[in-house]
């Protein structure tokens, strides 16, 4: 049997490889995605084979993760738990498609995962398996193996002489890519309890933060984020960018106890400085561009994308229908936003756009030659009209109600 590990060189893909081995005699093709987490993975490769893989391929995803799977995310408004911006999510099904193609690149039988069986993770590799190669052997070895703990995963891996650099005092479980970084489990666990400020590995403390304000100007084209301050960027750059910015000023961070799939509740703290960002100034941006209606249907996408992400389902016809809604809806999203970064907050200052649907002669208190005040009054007679079509039908009825309570509340008065 061959196979393809997700493999991150961590505790648990560092025992699943030789467990493969042990337990199915198979083959280990181990491949790693770079999705932006500050790790040097070329010592993956001497790491994995050391470890008994055949072979260690390290994919760089970095590109395919921001403008793919990112930004359709962002640009769907699409938030989680209320203000998780799916950053973990987000990336495993891109991870996922790139386990598929190396299987079939090099005729594997079988795809393996390190996620456990409590997590969502598990869910969303393998919805993905699902989709793109329903043919493939999945095996998931936390829901077959006899290891229970990370002691137990450690005392497997000392037996076996498998090289690790793990710190066997490690208080949370971390992800990070170009997104955000997450952190979870050990004293997070106690929903009680603040976040130590040592957890935080991108952003300062707001109150630790510049005493001086600084300005971005964000630029979109139909709702994609395209330039800083006047400079065209890639997705990449663009998005290293602002997380250095909103990490100097405290920006992006959510503390959230969130449903997980399998049922439970847990609490996860987020750091997403750029992300947070670019969802407050497009979310300000839409405000000048869209219609309320427009806006109303795009407040109602987004949540329903945000399960869709959350659970895994990406490579599904729902998820292609709501980007070809958000694409038309977002078509005339095009212009900058100035945000004012201060002590932990990011907030529009100024929104510019050529497909603006603003009008001050419109809007203006002064003296307006293109709106004649008096025609509010036939606008108002005709809204009004249901309820005035109510009030005659109920007459007596609401007449003897509306006398009560004006008697009621003539007499609490008078005491």
């Amino acid at each position: 049997m061959k196979v393809v590990l997700g493999y991150s060189g961590g505790l648990d893909t560092s025992i699943i490889l030789p467990w493969l081995r042990e337990t199915y005699q198979a083959e280990v093709i181990c491949m790693a995605a770079d999705v932006g987490q500050n790790e040097d993975l070329s010592l993956l490769n001497a790491k994995g084979r050391a470890s008994g893989a055949s072979e260690v391929l390290i994919e760089d995803l970095k590109r395919e993760f921001v403008e793919e799977f990112a930004w359709p995310t962002m640009r769907a408004g699409a938030v989680y738990s209320r203000r998780y911006l799916l950053g973990t999510s987000m990336a495993r099904p891109l991870i996922a498609r790139r386990q598929v193609e190396v299987a079939r690149r090099v005729g594997a039988d079988a795809l393996a995962h390190g996620c456990t069986g409590k997590g969502n993770d598990q869910v969303r590799f393998e919805l993905t398996f699902a989709a793109l190669a329903p043919g493939l052997k999945v095996i998931a070895p936390w829901r077959e193996w006899d290891i229970s703990s990370r002691e137990d995963a450690l005392a497997y891996a000392r037996e076996r002489s498998i090289p690790l650099n793990v710190d066997a005092t490690k208080l949370y479980s971390r992800d990070e890519n170009l997104w955000h970084v997450s952190h979870e489990g050990g004293p997070l666990e106690d929903t009680a309890k603040e976040p130590e400020e040592e957890m935080f590995q991108w952003t300062v403390a707001p109150e630790a933060a510049p005493d001086t304000p600084e300005y971005v100007d964000i630029r979109f084209e139909e709702g994609f984020p395209v330039a800083l301050d006047g400079e065209v960027l890639d997705g990449v750059t663009l998005l290293q960018r602002l997380n250095a910015l909103g990490s100097r000023h405290g920006v992006g961070r959510a503390d959230v106890v969130e449903d997980r799939l399998v049922g439970m509740k847990s609490r996860g703290v987020y750091e997403t400085p750029g992300g947070a960002l670019l969802y407050a100034a497009l979310s300000e941006l839409e405000s000048v561009t869209l219609d309320r209606r427009s806006i109303a249907l795009k407040d109602q996408v987004a949540p329903r994308y945000a399960d869709l992400v959350y659970e895994g389902r990406w490579w599904t016809p729902e998820r292609e229908a709501l980007d070809a809604m958000v694409t038309v809806l977002l078509r005339d999203v095009t212009g900058s936003v100035r945000m004012k970064l201060y002590k932990g907050g990011g907030w529009a200052v100024s929104r510019k756009s050529e497909h603006s649907l603003y009008r001050e002669d419109l809007a203006t208190f002064g003296a307006s030659a293109s709106y004649d005040q008096a025609d509010a009054a036939g606008f108002i007679k005709l809204f009004g009209l249901p309820l005035r079509a109510a009030a005659e039908r109920y007459s007596d009825e609401r007449n003897n109600v509306v006398g009560k309570l004006l008697r009621e509340a003539d007499r609490a008065h008078a005491e």
